[in-house]
């Protein structure tokens, strides 16, 4: 039987962690909890369920992740964020490859996400086709040096599971609001080095094509309000990654 670690990153999250670990019994040897200094019960929850936790100040995701990788105890990593939590069609179909004798031809497994805004699930929006490498070897696998959006790199094949796990992105308006201005934060020195010079078509006509993309081209309408609601939200992300860099360069000028 393959020997995994489930690696669980948080901050303050208590409400969903309960879940995101409970999903997965069975399917690991160690918890490991990498912590951004929560202040609330999320250490105490995760010691409650055998988890070992390190922790450290959050720099970005990618770094985090990556500190805590090489930590792990086993060579397989299961990795999953506080709000996404295992399907039982995925639990299954992970505990059949972890049982599995067969030889490994995969440095990682892609995982589909069946994405939740609004309590709602969002079928189209452009989040359909959302996956994450989320399953793979600890020797052979570390998250790319990006402030957002970071995705494992691995020089082997990457598989795909079947399967979806669910991601339940939001928890009300203003947290989701603050957390792409977070982003936008971050994502602006992502950008700074492609973005010689901020100007209207990447004010206003890279906005417009991303909430045209999401709600026509990509099926958001069919999402009704939620659809509309995601677009929109996509657009104005786009916009504010935008004028942070703007901003950022006239206040150093």
């Amino acid at each position: 039987m393959k020997q995994v670690t489930l690696i669980i990153p948080t901050l303050n999250a208590a409400d969903s962690l309960t879940r995101c670990i409970g999903s997965c019994r069975g399917l690991y040897d160690e918890l490991l909890l990498v912590d951004s200094l929560s202040t609330d019960a999320t250490c105490a929850i995760a010691e409650g369920m055998g988890a070992r936790i390190i922790a450290r100040e959050y720099e970005n995701s990618a770094s985090q992740k990556n500190w805590a990788i090489p930590q792990a105890a086993h060579p397989w990593i299961l990795l999953l964020d506080a709000d996404e939590w295992l399907s039982p069609e995925l639990h299954a179909e992970i505990a059949a490859w972890r049982a599995s004798s067969a030889a490994e031809p995969h440095d990682g497994y892609w995982i589909y996400r069946a994405n939740h805004f609004l309590g709602r699930r969002v079928r189209f929006s452009g989040w359909q086709g959302d996956k994450v490498i989320r399953l793979f070897q600890r020797d052979r696998c570390r998250y790319a040096p990006k402030q957002v959006h970071s995705e494992i790199e691995a020089t082997g094949r990457i598989g795909r599971l079947k399967h979806r796990m669910n991601h339940n992105t939001f928890v009300d308006l203003p947290s989701w609001e603050a957390k792409l201005r977070r982003y936008a934060e971050w994502q602006a020195g992502d950008y700074h080095a492609r973005t010689p010079r901020v100007t209207p078509y990447h004010t206003m006509v890279k906005p417009a094509w991303r909430f045209f993309k999401h709600f026509v081209l990509r099926g958001g309408i069919l999402d009704g309000y939620v659809g509309y609601k995601v677009s929109a939200y996509a657009a104005w992300a786009v916009w504010l990654r935008y004028d942070v860099l703007r901003r950022r360069r006239t206040s150093s000028e």
